[in-house]
């Protein structure tokens, strides 16, 4: 096996752990959580913004670090803070305990993404580099899917599964270890922010405004599913292995976007998201468009999240994963607005007007368009 398949492989499972269990099975798990600990929606809407407010804090210091000390040290301190986080939720016994302990789970997230960029600038050609960060990008995907039959095979146990999701993130440091290279930044800018030009600054308002509508699934889907149709752990269960399913379609967002360009890849899946939204939470809802709305979901997400990830590894070419870190960075941000937004409104206005209100969000993401003056990846 080469190294840069080794890469791969230890990328996607790296990224799947932080972000499919660390960080996006908070949501899966809310019911039962909020059954056991009383937190409520608006509660439960601040503690996942917690979650986005760690990745916020860790990927702008991972990026940093990257740059400084190498891909292999920061991406195996992702695996260890991911151990943490998750112990630490299973070991809960109130609602500050765990906001801290989903907030340190979640800044795993942001200690992941930029290494994996270093990284495969430094071990693979060039003209295959899209392509790959978009497959590990992809991971996300499996470890949501996989979160789904964990909860449905121990019936909603949230303590044991964050347990054993907190072991896999051990086991996981280790491969990491073997696996990444220890790649720097050679960039004389190394450390210094990056210029705000008009492309970073077009990136940084989509980015936002698509993680402030994803909130209303990643962190509310479970809890929508449970107000329309009284789903329980299974249904729950199934639900997010259909986003996580779905989700690996977006391993193709490097081809996508080198065959149709950014633009259009874009509007595409914002507007699945939109639709997704209403699929889920909308007075409409039935279960069948409810799974279907999570597949729709997993498959935008995901292919949104590679789409931002060549739109800044290209505006900031000579720094992977600081151009990474802005797009990503920029997705948290706009999510930790936009759970305890949901959260507020969910109280408020019900779950109808609050899922065709974020809807109309996810498609005012299309307003910001690539520089057509920007270089464009091949």
């Amino acid at each position: 096996m080469s190294p840069a398949l080794r890469l791969g492989i230890v990328g996607f499972s790296l990224i799947g752990v932080c972000y499919g269990f660390a960080r996006f099975a908070f949501g899966l798990f809310l019911p039962e959580i909020d059954a056991d600990l009383a937190l409520g929606p608006a509660l439960s809407g601040v503690i996942s913004g917690g979650s986005f407010l760690g990745y916020c804090l860790a990927i702008v210091g991972s990026a940093y670090l990257t740059e400084r000390i190498g891909a292999r040290a920061v991406a195996v301190s992702a695996a260890l803070v991911a151990a943490v986080g998750m112990a630490g939720i299973a070991m809960a016994p109130n609602a500050f305990w765990l906001a801290s302990a989903v907030m340190l789970a979640g800044s795993s997230t942001g200690l992941a993404s930029p290494p994996m960029a270093a990284a495969v600038a430094a071990a693979v050609r060039r003209d295959r580099q899209d392509k790959t960060n978009s497959t590990i990008n992809a991971g996300t995907s499996v470890g949501v899917a996989l979160s789904g039959p964990v909860a449905l095979a121990i019936g909603g146990q949230w303590r044991l599964a964050f347990a054993a999701f907190a072991a896999a993130a051990l086991v996981l440091a280790i491969a990491t270890a073997r696996c990444v290279p220890s790649a720097t930044s050679r960039s004389a800018t190394a450390g210094v922010l990056p210029p705000i030009n008009d492309d970073v600054a077009r990136l940084i308002m989509a980015a936002f405004i698509m993680g402030a509508a994803s909130t209303a699934i990643w962190s509310f889907g479970g809890q929508l599913a449970t107000l329309r149709l009284g789903w329980g752990t299974t249904g729950i269960g199934l639900l997010w292995i259909a986003i996580g399913a779905a989700g690996i379609a977006g391993a193709g967002a490097g081809s996508l976007v080198g065959r149709f360009g950014i633009d259009r890849v874009h509007w595409g899946f914002l507007g699945a998201m939109a639709v997704s939204i209403l699929a889920v939470g909308s007075g409409l809802a039935t279960p069948g468009t409810t799974i279907a709305g999570g597949a729709l979901f997993g498959a935008a997400y995901v292919m949104l999240t590679g789409v931002y990830l060549i739109w800044g590894v290209t505006a900031l070419s000579d720094r992977p994963a600081t151009g990474l870190m802005v797009g990503f960075l920029t997705i948290a941000i706009g999510q930790t607005a936009g759970a305890p937004l949901f959260g507020l409104l969910l109280d408020a206005l019900g779950p109808n007007v609050t899922a065709m209100i974020f809807a109309g969000i996810a498609m005012t993401a299309g307003l910001a368009r690539v520089n057509r003056r920007a270089p464009q990846p091949q």
